[in-house]
């Protein structure tokens, strides 16, 4: 009877050694897999300065506005993010079918920011040379807005015209009393 029980017992401490043998083994090929994969091509050090930014055009079909997003060098955006942003917005889109809102000939005289407000101050062109009409004057603005926005620290954008506070557009429709924020 006794030789039963140790018998027994081998039985289950072999059946339990294997099982934990096995387990492992399986870990440990996981792990190997996991480590062999190798990409497909390295990352080059060009490809490790690009970061992606979100401009906003409007598009010619519907009117809306609408995200173009690019890639670009992390240097282009040290020294002022906010205005190289501004002046990607200018120069318009690179895409098909979407129309820069800020009119030619506007030049961006300063652009700064104190606490989560973007100051922009633009040359007389960005109001004398506009198209006018309060819905065109609305997706100008917030081209504006929404790109400056997509940067964390930006809350408000105000807009002056050669350094003047409280502008608006020539046709009245729209003014730059008060900053303005993200419209989601």
């Amino acid at each position: 009877m006794k030789g039963k029980i140790i018998l027994i017992v081998l039985a289950i401490l072999l059946i339990a050694g294997g099982i934990i043998f096995l387990c492992t083994r399986s870990r440990q090929e996981e792990v190997s897999f996991q480590t062999e994969i190798t990409p497909e091509e390295e990352i080059s050090e060009e490809q490790q300065r690009k970061t992606m930014i979100s401009l906003y055009f409007k598009d010619k079909q519907t009117g809306e506005l609408t995200k173009e997003t690019r890639m670009i060098d992390v240097k282009v955006l040290a020294n002022n993010p906010y205005k190289e942003l501004l002046e990607m917005l200018i120069e318009g889109p690179e895409a098909e079918g979407l129309q820069s809102t800020i009119p030619k000939g506007t030049k961006i005289n300063n652009v700064n920011i104190t606490g989560n407000i973007v100051y922009i101050d633009f040359s007389k062109e960005f109001i004398e040379e506009h198209e006018g009409g309060l819905e065109n004057e609305i997706k100008t603005i917030y081209s504006i807005v929404d790109t400056l926005t997509e940067l964390n620290e930006v809350t408000f954008v105000r807009i002056l015209i050669d350094g003047k506070e409280n502008q608006s557009f020539i046709d009245g429709c729209m003014n730059f009393i008060e900053n303005f924020e993200r419209n989601d």
